[in-house]
């Protein structure tokens, strides 16, 4: 089991901790069916489309 020898210094464990602020936002693409923005990779929430194919119905 592992085990740690050495105490890590306040600046190591600050920069560890700190990482999250230096993520970007993810990036949005137009759906091709509704013309929204939409995560790419994501069934759009707008319309409920997904590669050309209606996976959720969505109210209107």
């Amino acid at each position: 089991m592992g085990v740690p020898q050495r105490r890590q210094s306040k600046a190591r464990k600050n920069m560890r901790r700190s990482i999250w602020k230096q993520m970007s936002t993810p990036g949005y693409v137009e759906c091709p069916q509704c013309h929204e923005l939409k995560q790419p990779h994501k069934v759009c929430p707008e319309c409920g489309y997904y590669k050309n194919k209606e996976i959720i119905k969505v109210a209107e």
